[in-house]
């Protein structure tokens, strides 16, 4: 009975997602800095896998419609001991004159190559890191990094940190506070002879192509763009001429330092991911990792940074101006000794996670760890026979028994999935969702293709759990609110904005891959998957603690509707209202639910 039970949750999972894959077009770029010769790791960039509700979700998501272009539906989904934390600081930006954006067709394409300091040893990081890998020969040591200032914390950190190479690669990398900082760390790791080499998806990096231009210029810094859009200044008219190629992004995020220390997980770059700012913050999820993950990581850079759709943004963007230089240099400046920066700065270096770094006490789980990606091919969208990150994902983390954990906030799970979690659900495997409610999400549209599933799911015996909007007034009074964690999925609050799921309390995944059909067919989604019960257990607390922090778990109401429990009132009541929204928030949602639109979300 129970291995026929296993082999119909196996079909189940078989089932999520299928997608399309267009054509490829080679770009030409010459490369300039380069990483120090030595060991080549095999690439392990290749599809992941999935459990029986991914498969189904996508394949009856709409997905005929993958190729119909036109629409411009742009991706909302949208990651020492030194005194000096974070550069000095940053005052508000001032309006300045902007460059042209256009190819700059003068351009030094032979300009010789930047390489990384001629390595007459090992690096610092690897004579620090040698003793802890030497005790736990083909193992991966793993430290989580749920507070958004920790996170920033490391990253800045490992930059300084750095003698050799920085690969860095994110969806999105905002104007703002942390990401000005990090990319002043990076053109100071640059001047000290660090190869740095930056990719960054052209969707996410509004206002940023003069500094970019212009970080760029030098030396020892490379900077690509990957699946960069034709129109430098109006980005959305791609969406309307070339909607099939610019619809798929590189949602893929990395972080590796010396090719010792790797970061892999959700967060991009921006305010709202590392706590720098006041409200709208956004709960998230890393991984930091060392030992033979980081090879498979930085392989998977590799593959990612040589492509051809990765193009040197000196062949797209027009160098600035002298006045526009000078311009760029006097707001970083002011932005680096601003107050605001100042504060953060003063807020970081008090971190007990500082103190731990600086007392040698930053512990690591050891585990098998391996990384499951797209290829970055996946963009290209030249069929459906290309394999996905999920397709291998599903083999990496193995077939649930009894327990399966989701943290996404964008979960679109499909009619095709809804009902593999159902039938798992019924099947008394325990499966509890945490995801962002309508007043929560960043992204309204995703909202509507997730209320259409949750009757259904709850009815099965799913616990579905939404996070509640920053500055929530639930009907029902409190008597008593409970506090957050910083063990918690991050503050209250939030937005969510993790992805991670754990199996059977053995097994966890970490990294960019939403449950919906956008991270299945369409974007690149990379992550890895830990085998370990102490972690797995360590992300169960987390959900825990979140869920008894404030959300509300979604019941079924005497009358056969939807009822809402807010989770932190002590005299819990059915809301029957969804929290947070409006007659006309709600109608919008529902018109938009019956719009054709699924495979996009």
């Amino acid at each position: 009975m129970g291995r026929e039970r296993a082999q119909r949750r196996r079909g189940d999972a078989q089932a999520y997602l299928n997608a399309n894959d267009s054509s490829r077009a080679a770009h030409g770029h010459t490369p300039r800095c380069r990483k120090p010769s030595g060991r080549a790791p095999p690439s392990r960039c290749r599809p992941a896998l999935a459990q029986a509700a991914i498969r189904q979700s996508v394949t009856n998501a709409g997905m005929a419609n993958a190729g119909a272009a036109g629409r411009a539906w742009q991706d909302g989904h949208g990651e020492r001991g030194q005194d000096h934390v974070i550069t000095q600081s940053m005052a508000r930006a001032d309006d300045m004159p902007h460059s042209t954006s256009a190819p700059d067709a003068n351009f030094d394409a032979n300009r010789p190559a930047a390489t990384a300091r001629p390595a007459a040893g090992p690096s610092s990081l690897a004579q620090a890191l040698s003793e802890r890998l030497a005790r736990h020969p083909g193992l991966t040591g793993t430290a989580l990094l749920r507070d958004g200032m920790d996170a920033f914390a490391i990253r800045a950190l490992l930059m300084r940190a750095a003698e050799r190479t920085l690969d860095v690669q994110y969806y999105i990398w905002h104007d703002d506070l942390t990401g000005t900082l990090l990319l002043e760390e990076l053109r100071e790791a640059a001047d000290r002879g660090v190869c740095v080499r930056l990719l960054l998806d052209d969707n996410g990096i509004a206002g940023l192509d003069d500094v970019l231009r212009s970080l760029a210029e030098h030396p020892n810094i490379d900077v690509r763009l990957f699946n960069p859009f034709r129109h430098r200044r109006f980005k959305p008219l791609d969406f309307l001429f070339d909607f099939s190629r610019a619809n798929r992004r590189m949602h893929s995020k990395s972080f590796t330092a010396d090719g010792q220390v790797t970061i892999v997980g959700g967060r991009n770059v921006g305010d709202e991911y590392f706590a720098a700012r006041e409200g709208g913050l956004f709960a998230d999820l890393d991984a930091m990792c060392i030992g033979p993950v980081v090879d498979q990581v930085a392989a998977c850079f590799e593959a990612f940074w040589t492509s051809g759709s990765a193009r040197d943004i000196r062949a797209l963007v027009r160098a600035p101006a002298p006045g526009v230089e000078a311009s760029l240099a006097e707001r970083r400046r002011r932005r680096l000794a601003g107050e605001r920066a100042q504060s953060y700065r003063d807020a970081v270096r008090e971190l007990p996670f500082i103190h731990e770094i600086e007392a040698q006490k930053l512990a690591f789980t050891w585990a098998r760890v391996e990384l499951v990606s797209d290829a970055p091919e996946k963009v290209l969208a030249s069929g459906s026979g290309e394999p996905k990150m999920v397709d291998a994902l599903v083999d990496v983390i193995g077939e649930p028994d009894s327990e399966l954990l989701i943290v996404s906030g964008y979960f679109v799970p499909t009619a095709a999935g809804a009902d593999a979690f159902a039938r798992m659900a019924r099947q008394g495997l325990d499966i509890r969702v945490l995801t962002n409610s309508y007043a929560s999400t960043d992204v309204g549209v995703v909202h509507a293709g997730y209320i259409r599933y949750r009757k259904q799911l709850v009815e099965a015996g799913v616990r579905l759990y939404e996070m509640p909007s920053p500055g929530d007034a639930p009907k029902t009074a409190r008597k008593f609110v409970r506090a957050g964690s910083r063990k918690a999925l991050g503050r209250p609050g939030s937005t969510l904005h993790a992805k991670a799921f754990t199996v059977d309390g053995k097994r966890l995944f970490v990294g960019s891959f939403n449950f919906d059909p956008r991270s299945v067919s369409l974007n690149t989604e990379l992550g890895i998957v830990i085998a370990s019960e102490d972690l797995a257990e360590a992300m169960r607390a987390a959900f825990d603690d979140a869920i008894g922090a404030g959300t509300y778990r979604l019941v079924v109401a005497d009358d056969g509707g939807l009822g809402w429990i807010d989770q932190r009132d002590d005299d819990p009541a059915v809301e029957r209202t969804e929290p947070g929204t409006s007659i006309w928030s709600r109608g919008i949602v529902r018109v938009l639910a019956r719009l054709p639109i699924e495979w996009l979300l």
